[in-house]
């Protein structure tokens, strides 16, 4: 169980050299904006630093610090200032143009299927982890986890009904 205690400098920058690039691609994969997923990525550990949270390994630890992530991206979408404000888009250049498209690509996916698709890929998180941090049930996320990746097929394809199939089981 979580407990309170006194986090170090030292101990906050380990933390944030360990798990820093983790937090910043959940980030920037739910929000698409450099600048969100950094303002997201202080508040991760500025609440780390705060809360001075103990865990059981270094698995809860990683498990915590992606489920506050999830939480301040969906509170940061979900929020007046967001929804009310005009994005100007980040300009980054990609060394290969697969990833480019594969960037894309993703950008098109609705959130839930891009934290998914991300949790599974770039996370490396089972089925049964992502469960655990998501609080669903393991037969629900492997069918939207099936779904999203032939959203993701569709829309890498190119065919012209890539948007029905978005749409489709929202």
């Amino acid at each position: 169980m979580e407990q309170t205690r006194q986090c170090t400098p030292a101990e906050l920058g380990h933390v944030m050299d360990k798990y820093g690039t983790m937090v910043y691609r959940l980030a920037f994969s739910q929000l698409r904006s450099h600048s969100d997923a950094d303002d997201i990525y202080q508040e991760v550990f500025l609440r780390y630093y705060q809360k001075r949270p103990q865990f059981e390994s270094e698995e809860h630890r990683r498990a915590w610090l992606l489920r506050v992530t999830i939480n301040r991206a969906k509170s940061y979408v979900t929020s007046a200032w967001f929804r009310h404000t005009v994005s100007l888009e980040d300009c980054h250049a990609f060394p290969e143009p697969e990833s480019q498209s594969l960037d894309e690509a993703m950008a098109a996916l609705p959130a839930k299927d891009r934290m998914l698709l991300h949790l599974y890929y770039y996370e490396e998180l089972s089925v049964r982890d992502i469960a655990q941090l998501t609080g669903k049930k393991e037969s629900t996320l492997r069918t939207q986890l099936t779904r999203a990746r032939r959203k993701l097929g569709t829309i890498l394809k190119g065919e012209d009904d890539y948007e029905s199939c978005i749409s489709e089981n929202e």
